[in-house]
């Protein structure tokens, strides 16, 4: 008997952000849409993972610990959101009109702007964990899941503007509200989890909220102001943004 869309989800959810096959095809629309609401959730399960990876490696130091976690977080996804970063740099930075940027969009290779993009990423992303240390692989399954929500709101609120058929994101961007606070659930019982057993304070989580949704609201007004809406590398950039924002929160409240 097939499962719900809401349950199949999960697991176009894995199919679509990770590397890890899981089968289950083929998937209907609804379970695509559905999968929307599970991509924090997926978010943590990676974080989980690199976690246990940092605590394997740790004895190397820091910053070892923190490069491999990054770097297997590049395999597991196979830099699905890091792509969506430097395409997106690069047509916000090269392009002064809307079909020139789109245009850039659909172009595979990498730029000036997407290799400085991905440069400063991921050197913030493995500076942030190597300077939380011993707090990393909590903040590693709390920034996971949680930068993985602001993509559900930008779905909410502004238009799927690429045109192109065989586009990936497509399907699972035509989420909605119910999606959206689905997705929002997991975070939310992530930060309480993670509060509960001391791991993190409440300015601490107070503070990951508040960087996460700022900057997920300044790539939302960019994205609506260049293109008129969003694109799934839009989306993949946004997760990068709020993930180094949150790191960069949590990092700043915990050395204070």
């Amino acid at each position: 008997m097939r499962a719900p869309p809401i349950l199949r989800g999960a697991r176009a959810a894995t199919t679509f952000l990770t590397r890890v096959p899981v089968g289950g095809f083929p998937y209907a629309e609804a379970d695509w849409r559905w999968a929307a609401a599970w991509l924090p959730f997926v978010g943590a399960g990676l974080g989980a993972i690199q976690g246990a990876a940092w605590l394997l490696v740790d004895r190397g130091g820091a910053l070892v610990a923190a490069t491999v976690t990054v770097a297997l977080s590049l395999l597991l996804t196979g830099a699905f959101h890091e792509d969506g970063l430097a395409d997106t740099a690069d047509a916000l930075g090269g392009a002064f009109d809307r079909a020139r940027m789109l245009d850039i969009l659909k172009d595979s290779r990498i730029g000036s702007f997407g290799a400085a993009a991905l440069i400063v990423v991921l050197v913030m992303r493995i500076a942030l964990l190597a300077r939380l240390d011993a707090a990393a692989p909590v903040a590693l399954v709390l920034t996971q899941c949680l930068s993985r929500t602001p993509p559900l709101w930008l779905m909410v609120a502004l238009p799927y503007v690429t045109q192109h058929a065989a586009s990936r994101s497509k399907p699972v961007a035509q989420a909605g509200l119910p999606q959206a606070l689905l997705g929002s659930l997991w975070p939310a019982l992530a930060l309480a989890v993670a509060h509960g057993a001391g791991a993190v304070s409440k300015a601490e989580a107070a503070a990951m909220l508040g960087a996460t949704a700022v900057a997920s609201t300044i790539c939302g007004l960019r994205f609506r102001a260049r293109a008129g809406g969003i694109t799934g590398d839009f989306l993949g950039a946004t997760q990068q943004i709020a993930d180094c924002a949150a790191l960069l929160a949590l990092a700043l409240v915990r050395g204070g």
